[in-house]
């Protein structure tokens, strides 16, 4: 096997399980650990993955977005800590749009069940996610559905959100960075975040610390649009506190 082969296997393989390791890449293609931190380098300088301790992990692109289906087994306590956390922001807001993917989902699950509440929200898991509470009007943004995130996006989307004001938005980003703020990979998702932002009078970002520093091909908001970010003690305080300075406050949980 020859080295952009060897490459692009292991592109696919840190895409399809959301992570890898030095060690047991060097095992399984049966080369020395230098030989696979040099082509983990190679891929880090095309922009294709982001190299962490040990390993590296995939950055999402305008030609690459992990699914809802692989979100759901990465970092599972960090998103389940993070979204509790979101949740208890949740303050006296009546009206709450709740963005697509797993965090946001869980965040759904973790909201109050004995008070009223009007949620929007573009995730079909989203919506499924509130279904048993009898106090919780659910809004389903129409539109395409995309496969891969179960989620509505296109003019559908946002036309209903750009004729609404909500009280909180819980916002993700496949992309935070300080330079470059929030980004996603698909520009019509981007567009119905950017609609969500707009009409929100709060906004909460939620993200893992895996988010941080990377880069998406649409930016929809600045870091100073959001008042918060919950995110894990992955992110280091150092870096939390540049993020601050920015304007929001930044919780590690």
């Amino acid at each position: 096997m020859d080295t952009d082969e060897r490459r692009r296997r292991i592109l696919r393989i840190t895409r399809s399980s959301g992570s890898v390791d030095v060690s047991e890449l060097a095992a399984r293609f049966a080369v020395a650990r230098e030989t696979i931190r040099r082509d983990l380098n190679a891929l880090e300088r095309k922009g294709l993955i982001r190299r962490n301790h040990g390993g590296a992990r995939p950055v999402e692109s305008a030609g690459f977005e992990t699914t809802l289906v692989e979100r759901t087994t990465q970092h599972v306590p960090q998103k389940t800590r993070i979204a509790a956390a979101a949740a208890q922001l949740l303050g006296e807001a009546e009206t709450v749009f709740i963005d697509e993917g797993f965090t946001p989902q869980l965040i759904a699950a973790a909201l109050p069940r004995d008070r009223p509440l009007t949620v929007v929200t573009a995730s079909l898991a989203v919506a499924h996610a509130l279904t048993d509470s009898e106090q919780t009007t659910v809004l389903l943004l129409g539109g395409r559905v995309r496969p891969g995130t179960l989620a509505t996006v296109d003019h559908w989307a946002s036309r209903m959100l750009a004729g609404l004001v909500l009280d909180l938005c819980f916002i993700g980003a496949n992309g935070i960075s300080r330079e470059y703020g929030l980004t996603t990979p698909d520009p019509a998702v981007g567009e119905v975040k950017k609609q969500a932002v707009r009409g929100s009078r709060r906004r909460v970002l939620v993200g893992a610390h895996t988010k941080f520093g990377v880069v998406g091909f649409c930016r929809f908001a600045e870091v100073r649009d959001v008042e918060a970010i919950v995110t894990d003690t992955g992110l280091p305080s150092a870096e939390a506190q540049r993020y601050s300075l920015l304007g929001p406050q930044v919780i590690r949980v």
